[in-house]
């Protein structure tokens, strides 16, 4: 098939748009759907992408009608019914989801895959950054937008390609990594996956589709069993212990510095120039990958001190002796869990607090218990109402199964997502967290400006 034009069902999403910039740069003609504008969309449309906002079949432009000459790029999150996509299969498009692409992908490079319920955003970006500033350099697609390029997307002529590999609707399953770190398997997406022994299961079945010649570098301690193929190195890695481990471990005055200890080459005295707790973790898994294909000492250390993070992951907006203001994309128990563990490493005596939207009706369901557990650690817990995303209300699951279960001693508080403006506006914060994948990340440059004005 002669491709000359790609029509995305979901554009605005974070995966979606990266894809989307690979064509642009390639010069075909890219347009497509979204439900509402974002600022994604919006860079997607200076870049040259043709997007509109309705279930409209005549928005599709002409050279998006031409099946001999249109791929169709869809997310599994689009209902079957939606009216563009039932178009497209009744009319015999190529159709193909996402993760079928980045698959293809990984078949024509080598693929530096980070799979795991939690961390392959922030350790997918840190290898990338390592690789593309190294000798090696590499392309990557990742599921947010890196500070240090200002894009998910990063272009070059090299071999290797870091991609974000997502196990949501097992769409992971496309992939043929070279290497390939898996970080966490915590059960999540029980509304596809039912069970947390089918959610391990599709893990282990992951590792079966690592390329021979390649590696598993995997977190210590995790309960899914690998099943790799003949010839797949396998390491393993965690904070103190491993293949791939930190030693001296120093946390002080907001920095963060450590001895990478490696069975190829240790590398001492590594900053962290995203100096985060959690990351030590991701870095380790990412020095280990970019070690693994070739990366030099040099190479790492410099790599992870330029490193800068990325969008809505643990992302200051503000930073004084007064005051601390950051959002964080966390979203599932464990991802809460660290990240208010984090914050407490870095502001042991100051209040902390949050302001959580819960993000599906299932995962509350499922996971309401774990949330309370995980929020408790901060002083103060402001719940707004439910992020729906692709579901449906389901009764009696509501903001409130969290508020109930939160430890006594911990301020708390339900309010309306619209109501979070005037709250910030009427109250003195010492360290505000913003937590969730939802839409309130939208209030953040809003809330952003109201707390600095009154510094």
């Amino acid at each position: 098939m002669n491709i000359s034009s790609v029509y995305f069902i979901g554009i605005g999403g974070i995966g979606m748009s990266a894809i989307a910039r690979y064509f642009l740069r390639r010069g075909l003609v890219v347009a497509g759907y979204d439900r509402a504008p974002s600022e994604l969309t919006r860079r997607l449309e200076q870049e040259g992408a043709l997007i509109h906002y309705e279930e409209d079949l005549d928005a599709i432009p002409d050279a998006c009608k031409q099946k001999d000459s249109c791929l169709v790029v869809y997310t599994p999150a689009i209902p079957a019914e939606h009216k563009e996509l039932v178009y497209f299969r009744e009319h015999g498009f190529d159709l193909q989801k996402r993760a079928q692409l980045l698959g293809t992908l990984t078949r024509q490079m080598k693929g530096l895959c980070v799979a795991g319920t939690h961390g392959k955003t922030s350790t997918s970006a840190m290898c990338a950054h390592i690789m593309h500033e190294s000798h090696l350099d590499c392309n990557a697609f990742l599921g947010g937008i890196t500070k240090n390029y200002g894009t998910n997307y990063i272009v070059s002529d090299s071999d290797y390609v870091v991609i974000e590999a997502d196990e949501f609707d097992r769409s992971f399953h496309w992939l043929s990594p070279w290497m390939t770190v898996i970080t966490a398997t915590d059960p999540d997406h029980l509304d596809i996956y039912g069970t947390k022994e089918a959610y391990l299961e599709s893990f282990a079945h992951y590792t079966e589709l690592i390329q021979p010649g390649g590696a598993l570098i995997i977190h210590r301690g995790l309960e899914m069993k690998e099943r790799l193929p003949e010839g797949v190195r396998r390491y393993d890695y965690a904070l103190n212990e491993g293949d791939f481990h930190a030693e001296k471990v120093k946390i002080d005055n907001g920095e963060i510095t450590f001895d990478f200890v490696s069975p190829i080459e240790s590398v001492k005295d590594v900053i962290l120039g995203n100096p985060i707790p959690i990351n030590i973790e991701n870095g380790i898994a990412a020095m280990a990958m970019a070690q693994l294909a070739g990366c030099r000492a040099e190479e790492l250390r410099e790599g992870m001190r330029t490193y800068s993070g990325v969008d809505r992951r643990f992302d200051f907006k503000i930073k004084t002796p007064q005051l601390v203001f950051l959002s964080d994309y966390a979203h599932h128990p464990k991802e809460i869990y660290e990240s208010a563990r984090s914050l407490r490493q870095l502001y042991r005596d100051r209040h902390i607090t949050a302001i959580f939207q819960p993000h599906l009706y299932t995962r509350t369901r499922d996971f309401y218990r774990e949330f309370a557990e995980a929020l408790s650690q901060l002083d103060e817990v402001i719940l707004t109402d439910i992020y729906p995303a692709r579901e449906l209300p389901i009764e009696g699951v509501t903001s409130k199964l969290i508020y109930d279960n939160l430890k006594p001693g911990v301020e708390r508080q339900l309010i309306n997502k619209n109501d979070v403006l005037d709250l910030v506006k009427s109250r003195d914060f010492d360290v505000l967290v913003v937590l969730g994948a939802g839409d309130l990340d939208d209030k953040v440059p809003q809330i952003t400006e109201i707390l600095c004005g009154r510094k």
